[in-house]
């Protein structure tokens, strides 16, 4: 089986999650929640997040990768294709759990990496490649790992992958005047 699309299905709620918050900051319009995961605290004189790693945004994208989870579950109980790119049995009750820890951790990896982008100075908003890119694969696949494990060729697809569609989706949100800078 085509280990890029193995990837790209297994992974699909975690890269949703990732881009929740700003649809959630952008569309929906709904200005609750804004509250700051940090709570405006700093460390060494330096915010421990920001500003812009939120309570909505962590609860959009956990919902977003609970309900991907679910979409995935129902196809993979209709669709025998879509059982020979699985790499898990989406059958299984503990499935649901893999949801909301693609999100935390999607959505938490990015913040621990906006941690260690403050600390080292950089504004947020400007790009600390390859960082930026991976850490909410990194973060995804960490908390997902108490009920899934892979081969660890599949870690490395996944982040090949992944980090590959971050670029892309991350010029495309530039392009739509979604996100200021292309990467």
């Amino acid at each position: 089986m085509n280990p890029v699309l193995l990837a790209f299905w297994f992974f699909t709620p975690a890269g949703l999650a990732n881009a929740a918050p700003v649809f959630a900051n952008k569309f929906l319009g709904y200005n609750r929640w804004k509250t700051p995961l940090d709570f405006g605290l700093s460390w060494r004189g330096k915010r421990l997040f920001g500003e812009n790693k939120t309570f909505r945004g962590l609860v959009a994208g956990i919902v977003l990768a609970t309900l991907a989870v679910g979409l995935q579950k129902y196809l993979f109980g209709h669709s025998g294709w879509i059982q020979e790119i699985s790499l898990i049995d989406y059958s299984q009750p503990a499935v649901w759990l893999l949801g909301p820890l693609f999100g935390a951790g999607a959505l938490l990896g990015d913040a621990v990496e906006s941690f260690f982008k403050r600390q080292a100075g950089i504004p947020s908003g400007q790009s600390w490649f390859p960082f930026d890119q991976i850490d909410y694969i990194i973060g995804g696949l960490l908390l997902s790992l108490p009920l899934v494990r892979l081969q660890a060729l599949y870690y490395l697809w996944i982040l090949v992958v992944w980090f590959s569609m971050h670029l892309i989706v991350s010029y495309i949100g530039y392009l739509l005047h979604l996100k200021d800078r292309p990467i």
